[in-house]
């Protein structure tokens, strides 16, 4: 496959144009090091320029009905799913994904245009028995206005279409922001929507080096109605910390720590595999990934031989191969960090059962540490990287209150055969969602956001549209 399709300008009112000062910046292949494309490198100027014109085109996106909003949706997520291979490749050189999850990626992150498709059609008010007999009372939903969208690298397509998906269904006209390691899925998917048939405006793509400003001018201009980012908890911070002097809506999904917990009466085999596709999914760098694998004592060396075996199988290699589970970290300071962690551990008495080292450019080798204690620092701090620390625990107590004991809330996972365990353990786990023997939980029908330091807000499901969409209580006066 190649790019020549692939326009690398940035798409705002309907045109694909470049930054005010002509200004790129260099889109790179972690998997090879190589110049994919250059793209502009927008300012502030160029952002504000694209939240006018997605404003100007409220007004008449809003008034179209929800059935005429889920055509243009509809037709969008069609193309997704016909330009399935094309979108795939492209975020493939860009994120150093490897390409059955890139693939896998395609269908996840078009669901969610597709739901809220459908869900566009379900924005149901209420009418509510009134306090008297001359007054009607009755609530609806209206759309909130030019929704902000900052994306992470992780997932260049998943991370975009969770936001804009319910945004679009809703009535609200979008200005995405993509991060500067992989703009060109969103790009691509810019083309889409443009062949979808959104209105001029509706749907902006702005494309920069120059996060913090960008990411500033999309928090204090009070044309933006509601800002929804993933990204770490401290950017979070920062951004709910701009977008304070305007009020805005927001919806965060930020760090995690999750927790992998394996009871004694677990089904060892499906564990490991469980906790194999949580952990080394797109080499251990998505939010919902395990951080922490808690074992219990009974079953502890017997679980690490096996998973052991089972990370010493995975491939590393050519990402565009279909065969290959492993590839690069997206950057140097990734990999700085990977190092950094095992180091800690294994200076504070871990155990390297497999992997460990560096490989040649961005690659590392999937890794295993045994003996790991919650003094070492990849207890608290999320590794976003291929190394899985294994901790030890006695009680199922000692197990709740090890998984708790975080600032974090997104993700946890664990695996029983005891149903009355599995309710007690889901219900005091202080996480947003929790795998209950199933290490993958993502999906558009359900919800996905997180608690505590991890954010607030959900996406996905039909809880999804609320968090766009404002409530207004309407008193009819005066009924005879």
């Amino acid at each position: 496959m190649n790019l020549d399709k692939l326009k690398t300008h940035a798409y705002v009112n309907g045109q694909w144009t470049s930054a005010a000062s002509g200004k790129t910046f260099q889109v790179f292949n972690p998997a090879t090091s190589e110049v994919i494309a250059s793209v502009p490198d927008m300012d502030r100027e160029d952002v504000r320029k694209a939240i006018d014109a997605a404003d100007a085109a409220w007004h008449h996106y809003r008034d179209l009905t929800a059935k005429e909003r889920a055509a243009i949706m509809r037709r969008w997520f069609n193309l997704m799913i016909e330009h399935k291979e094309q979108l795939a490749y492209i975020m493939t050189i860009e994120s150093g994904k490897v390409m059955s999850e890139s693939q896998g990626e395609v269908v996840y992150g078009a669901s969610f245009i597709e739901w809220f498709a459908e869900e566009a059609k379900r924005t149901y008010g209420d009418v509510i028995p009134p306090h008297a007999n001359d007054k009607r009372l009755v609530v609806i939903k209206q759309s909130i206005g030019v929704v902000a969208a900052i994306t992470p690298w992780n997932f260049p397509l998943a991370m975009i279409t969770r936001k804009v998906g319910p945004a679009l269904a809703a009535g609200c006209p979008v200005v995405i922001k993509p991060p500067s390691e992989t703009p060109l899925t969103a790009l691509y998917i810019s083309q889409l929507a443009e062949e979808a048939g959104f209105p001029a405006g509706v749907y902006n793509t702005i494309t920069s080096s120059q996060s913090s400003e960008t990411g500033k001018e999309l928090c204090e201009n009070p044309k933006v109605r509601k800002l929804s980012f993933t990204g770490s908890t401290s950017v979070g911070k920062i951004l709910m910390s701009q977008c304070s002097s305007t009020l805005k809506k927001l919806s965060l999904e930020l760090g995690g720590n999750a927790p992998f917990i394996v009871f004694d009466d677990a089904d060892l085999d499906e564990a490991v595999k469980g906790a194999l596709v949580s952990k080394y999914r797109h080499n251990g760098q998505t939010c919902v990934c395990v951080n922490r694998l808690l074992v219990q004592d009974k079953v502890y060396d017997e679980f690490v031989e096996k998973f052991t075996s089972a990370v010493q199988a995975l491939k590393t290699g050519n990402v565009l191969a279909t065969d290959v589970q492993v590839g690069p970290l997206i950057n140097e300071k990734g990999l700085k960090k990977v190092q950094e962690h095992i180091d800690d551990a294994v200076a504070k008495g871990a155990h390297i059962t497999t992997g460990g080292k560096k490989l040649e450019g961005l690659f590392f080798q999937p890794t295993v540490l045994s003996n790991a204690t919650t003094e070492m620092i990849i207890a608290h701090e999320e590794v976003f990287g291929p190394v899985a620390p294994i901790f030890r625990f006695h009680t199922e107590q000692d197990a709740i209150q090890m998984a708790n004991n975080t600032e974090y809330g997104l993700a946890a996972y664990f695996y029983s055969k005891d149903v009355s365990r599995c309710w007690r353990v889901a219900e005091a786990l202080e996480y947003g969602m929790v795998g209950i023997n199933e290490g993958l939980i993502s999906t558009e029908v359900a919800p996905f956001g997180g608690i505590k330091e991890s954010g607030f807000g959900r996406e996905g499901s039909k809880y999804g549209m609320d968090y766009f969409m404002e409530m207004k209580y309407m008193c009819f006066g005066g009924i005879r």
